[in-house]
C-alpha cells in the first residue's frame, strides 16, 4: 500500500496540492546492473500548468509564459528524474525539480536597467586609445 503524498510546499507560502500531481514509472537507463532490468525506477511527474490551482492567475501566466518551451500535451509540465537506483529517491529528486523551477518561473521580473553616463576618466581612456590606435 502506497502512502498517500503530503502537499508540496514551495516559495511565497504556496502548496500544490498533491492531487494535482501525476506519476509515470518507467525502466531507468544506464548503469546499476541487473537493479535497472528488474525494477521501475525512472519516474516522470506530470504537473498541469495551465489549470493549477495552486497558482494565482497572474502568477501562472507568468508561469506559462517563462516555462512554454518545456510545457506538452497543452499545458503539462513534465519532469524525469532517473539519476537514483530507488523510485523513492527519484520521486524526491522531481520534486525537488519541480519546485525549483516554479520558484524560477513565478519570481518577478527583473527592474530595467537605468543608463548611465560614461565616466569622464572613461571618455579620456577611449578617446586615447583611438589615437594610440590611428
Amino acid at each position: 500500500m502506497v502512502a498517500p503524498q503530503p502537499d508540496l510546499p514551495f516559495g511565497r507560502g504556496l502548496t500544490i496540492p498533491s492531487a494535482e500531481l501525476a506519476w509515470r514509472f518507467s525502466r531507468a537507463s544506464g548503469p546499476g546492473g541487473q537493479n535497472v532490468n528488474t525494477t521501475d525506477s525512472r519516474v516522470t511527474l506530470l504537473f498541469p500548468l495551465a489549470t493549477t490551482s495552486a497558482l494565482p492567475p497572474v502568477l501562472r501566466e507568468r508561469a506559462l509564459r517563462r516555462l512554454a518551451g518545456r510545457l506538452v500535451e497543452g499545458g503539462t509540465l513534465a519532469i524525469t528524474a532517473q539519476e537514483h537506483r530507488s523510485q523513492w529517491r527519484n520521486r524526491q529528486a522531481a520534486q525537488e525539480r519541480l519546485v525549483s523551477l516554479l520558484e524560477e518561473a513565478i519570481r518577478p521580473p527583473a527592474p530595467p536597467r537605468r543608463r548611465t553616463r560614461p565616466t569622464k576618466g572613461s571618455v579620456e581612456r577611449r578617446l586615447a586609445t583611438q589615437t594610440v590606435r590611428s
